[in-house]
This record gives structure tokens, C-alpha cells and sequence, in this order.
């Protein structure tokens, strides 16, 4: 069944050719050229996923995201943006875009991303609900079914991949993860210098589920490797 995919972008050329390669992979597209028109577009459809610009006439990607966020159900959102600084791709994060671009981006990366973030949400919807046990990490429960978090009975705020991060890491207590192993599992993709965004992710998921985030005690860091989910069936942590 082909995926229905909306795309939000001003740029006629950049959302021709999104269309075109889009259409490739067999999805059903709709591109839409105004920030108004396609938040009208999105509330009003059902789509299994949304290309979101940062930039748009009528009112930009970040409002839309917040405001799309704010529903049920859940549709994942690819956000592209022309600005490179990281506070602009740490809003989009927090206000729940699923994964991001930067322009200039190849149009192989892109589709890349695309099937990456289709898979994930097909793998989330054939699961049956209630399948997934709650894991106690320390102070944190994570109930992977309702997509939750608390730490010491109070909930804790993650974004959709700071979620999907911490799970796969409460699924393997004690594994040693590159972030080149996360990129591939967590994303689903494998690009090539893009491990930075591993780091920028365990960074914020530490500042929001660690006491202390300079010396973390359930995302641990393995100097030349990669991280850690610290085993709290073994013996307390060390304190650096």
C-alpha cells in the first residue's frame, strides 16, 4: 500500500523535486507551498508522514510542528531547514520533529531518512499494544507501550527520538553501542558524519533523565567507543 506523504515547502523547485523522487518510491504525495494552507492540509488528512520546511509564508515549521504535536495520533515529521545553527535544530527537536536536514541535503539522504522514519512507524504499529513490559533503569520507568518516562514518580518530557534512543538502550543494560551502531539502529540510516547528531541527542536525553549530567550514571559514556546503558542488576556504578 503506497504511504501518503505531505510536503511543506515554499521553495517550487526544492518541492518539485521532492515530489518527483518521492513518487519513485512509491508514495502518494501532496506538496503544498504555504505554511497556512498546509497546517489546514494536515490537521484536515490522515498521512503516514509530513516534510516539513522551517521557513514558510503564512507561519513557519516550528508553529506548525507545536501545533501538529498537540493531536493524536502521532505522524512522524522530517523537517528541513536552510539555517545551520543548532538552536534552530534543537527547537524543531523539542517541539517534536522525528529527525531533520539541513540544506543543501542529497536527494539520496533524503529518501534515505524517508524510509527510515516509514519503517520505524509501520515496526511501532505492528506491535501489539501491551506486548512491552515496563523497564526499571535505577530511577527512571519507562513504559514503552504508552511512550512514557518518570523519574522518581514524576513524568519526565522526551522528544519521539529521545525516546526511541533511551528504549533501545533500556532493551541492552550493559551494551556497548557506537554511534555509528545508534545512527544505523535508532535513525536507520548510516550517512557518514552525522554521528554528531548521536552526541547532540545523548546530551539533551542526559540533561533531562540524569541527577547529575556531567557524571551520568544511566547513559554512560565509553571513551573510543561509544555509550552504555549502565546494568543496574550488577553493582553500583563507579563515580568518576
Amino acid at each position: 500500500m503506497n504511504r501518503r506523504i505531505l510536503v511543506i515547502e515554499d521553495n517550487a523547485d526544492i518541492g518539485r523535486l521532492l515530489e518527483l523522487h518521492l513518487a519513485a518510491i512509491n508514495c502518494d504525495v501532496r506538496w503544498i507551498a504555504d505554511g497556512i494552507a498546509g497546517l489546514e492540509e494536515a490537521e484536515r488528512s490522515q498521512y503516514d508522514l509530513i516534510v516539513l520546511d522551517l521557513m514558510l509564508p503564512g507561519i513557519d515549521g516550528l508553529e506548525i510542528c507545536r501545533r501538529l504535536r498537540s493531536r493524536e495520533p502521532h505522524v512522524p515529521i522530517l523537517m528541513l531547514t536552510a539555517k545551520s545553527s543548532e538552536l534552530d535544530r534543537v527547537l524543531g527537536l523539542e517541539l517534536g520533529a522525528d529527525d531533520y536536514l539541513t540544506k543543501p541535503f542529497s536527494v539520496a539522504e533524503f529518501v534515505a531518512r524517508v524510509k527510515a522514519l516509514l519503517r520505524r512507524m509501520a515496526a511501532l504499529k505492528a506491535k501489539p499494544a501491551g506486548d512491552n513490559e515496563p523497564i526499571r533503569l535505577g530511577e527512571l520507568m519507562i513504559d514503552i507501550d504508552r511512550r512514557e518516562v518518570r523519574s522518581r514518580d514524576m513524568p519526565v518530557e522526551l522528544t519521539a527520538k529521545e525516546f526511541d534512543l533511551l528504549a533501545h538502550f533500556a532493551r541492552s543494560p550493559g551494551l556497548v553501542l557506537s554511534r555509528a551502531q545508534l545512527l544505523q539502529q535508532v535513525w536507520g540510516y548510516s550517512h557518514s558524519g552525522y554521528e554528531h547528531t548521536v552526541n547532540t541527542h545523548i546530551n539533551r536525553l542526559r540533561a533531562k533523565i540524569e541527577r547529575d549530567p556531567n557524571q551520568p550514571q544511566v547513559i554512560e559514556t565509553v571513551w573510543g567507543v561509544g555509550y552504555r546503558c549502565r546494568d543496574f542488576r550488577e553493582a553500583p556504578a563507579r563515580r568518576a
